[in-house]
């Protein structure tokens, strides 16, 4: 039945006009031409009122029809709509509807070609580069000098730098062309903080740098364990890279009704004012790079990729991730946050 105030005010104004013709009938023509008045009032209004209805009906189908289009069912049709203006209207959304799925499907087979591209791209990368890390450690082998072999030891590093950096940009590329495919299934949050540690556990204690995990029992959340190990990873990565020596980088986790809460802080000199906006953007370089412990050109810390491939990560999974000191005096705090109902 027809809601609409104006359908409702045209039958009233139908039936109040009725009304008077039939008054003015009665009164110079008797009953019976009041009686005719009336009945051709009643038809005339009846018809209205069908003619009326099965118009909502159409556009509630043409709305329907959008509906299941957008939703991104394919094989919509809006044809059947008979003739007049709705037939105008469920045509030009036909064609409509038919232009957007097209569109939908080329942009379908540039992803899928964008990802075979990338896949193509990694292994030429990632073969010459294994190449090299192989010809470096013949070369330190036989290095005649113990400054040849320092020096072959830091062009070996170098070059595990830049192959994590060429990974990154690669996952990246790969989460911004959508074609990276995320499980969604239980992941326990102490096997990930222990598997987001073993990675880093050399160049943490390298670094003099201690990890203290707190992770209340049970505490899980829907997601993909791999890649929020990796992000929790690259999080952990840059606390340690940014605390001081004898420093420690602590990881607490608690599940309540709304989510899963993990938190990473770290004991350095914290994130300053200007930087906390900026500090997962991606290429960021910020005050803190300038006095890093490590000069190395090629440290990623100093890229700006390793955060913003954790967001990216977090992000194509629903998840949040935000950055904030510990206190005014320093210490570096990341929150990374899985809603257990996403909006």
């Amino acid at each position: 039945m027809p809601r609409d105030s104006r359908f409702i005010a045209l039958l009233g104004i139908g039936a109040a006009a009725t009304a008077a013709l039939c008054a003015g009938a009665w009164l110079q023509a008797g009953p019976a031409a009041a009686a005719w008045v009336a009945a051709c009032g009643i038809v005339l209004v009846a018809l209205f009122a069908v003619s009326t209805a099965l118009r909502y009906r159409r556009i509630a189908q043409l709305s329907e029809r959008l509906d299941r289009a957008l939703s991104g069912e394919r094989n919509v049709s809006f044809r059947g709509m008979g003739e007049g203006e709705l037939a105008i209207l469920a045509s030009q959304l036909d064609k409509t509807v038919t232009r957007l799925v097209v569109a939908n499907e080329e942009l379908e087979a540039e992803k899928h070609t964008l990802a075979d591209a990338l896949a193509d791209i990694s292994h030429q990368l990632r073969t010459p580069l294994t190449s090299l890390g192989i010809e470096l450690e013949l070369m330190r082998k036989a290095a005649a000098t113990p400054e040849d072999s320092q020096r072959v030891r830091d062009c070996g590093r170098m070059l595990e730098q830049l192959q994590w950096l060429v990974s990154s940009l690669l996952k990246l590329a790969r989460l911004d062309a959508g074609v990276v495919r995320l499980e969604r299934r239980r992941v326990d949050v102490a096997a990930l903080a222990k598997a987001a540690q073993d990675p880093l556990a050399v160049a943490a204690d390298l670094a003099g740098v201690t990890f203290q995990a707190r992770v209340e029992p049970g505490c899980s959340f829907m997601g993909d364990a791999a890649w929020t190990r990796e992000a929790l990873t690259n999080v952990l990565k840059n606390c340690v890279e940014h605390t001081p020596a004898g420093g420690t980088v602590r990881i607490t986790a608690r599940e309540d009704t709304v989510a899963c809460r993990i938190c990473v802080e770290d004991t350095g000199p914290g994130i300053a004012e200007k930087d906390l906006p900026h500090v997962f953007d991606r290429f960021y370089h910020g005050a803190g790079n300038a006095t890093r412990r490590d000069e190395d050109v090629c440290n990623p810390s100093g890229v700006g990729i390793g955060l913003s491939l954790s967001r990216a990560l977090l992000v194509a999974q629903g998840a949040q991730i935000t950055a904030s000191n510990v206190s005014p005096t320093g210490g570096a705090r990341f929150d990374l946050v899985f809603p257990k109902v996403t909006v």
